[in-house]
């Protein structure tokens, strides 16, 4: 019984070359992102700022798509699209709900990966 992992390091093993400095620094750049993702889609969903709520969703996008986060990926993506319609604006914060969950998880596995290569 395998518990699920909610990121997939296949892609980046294969552009880094499976070295494990560059790995880290990958994993590292993440982390710093994520307060920038974290507080950024909040204050602007709690502003009513819709355009830029959707820039920073496609920012973050491509973010955890690097590291196999496939599902939330899209989810940002549906999220970037509505921005630009201003459509469902009720269910913004949806979405914001499930990139918290998975990042918070996404957070505890690439931490133990750094762990291990440390």
């Amino acid at each position: 019984m395998s518990e699920k992992r909610y990121t997939n390091l296949d892609y980046l093993k294969e552009i880094t070359g499976g070295q494990d400095d560059i790995l880290k620094e990958f994993i590292t750049l993440f982390f710093d992102q994520l307060p920038e993702f974290k507080i950024g889609l909040h204050e602007h969903l709690n502003h009513k700022r819709y355009k830029e709520l959707g820039e920073l969703a496609h920012k973050a996008k491509s973010s955890v798509m690097t590291f196999g986060m496939e599902d939330l990926g899209r989810k940002l993506k549906d999220l970037q699209l509505k921005t630009q319609k201003l459509e469902n604006i009720e269910s913004y914060p949806d979405y914001l709900s499930e990139f918290d969950l998975v990042i918070r998880h996404a957070e505890q596995e690439l931490q133990e990966i750094m762990d291990k290569l440390s």
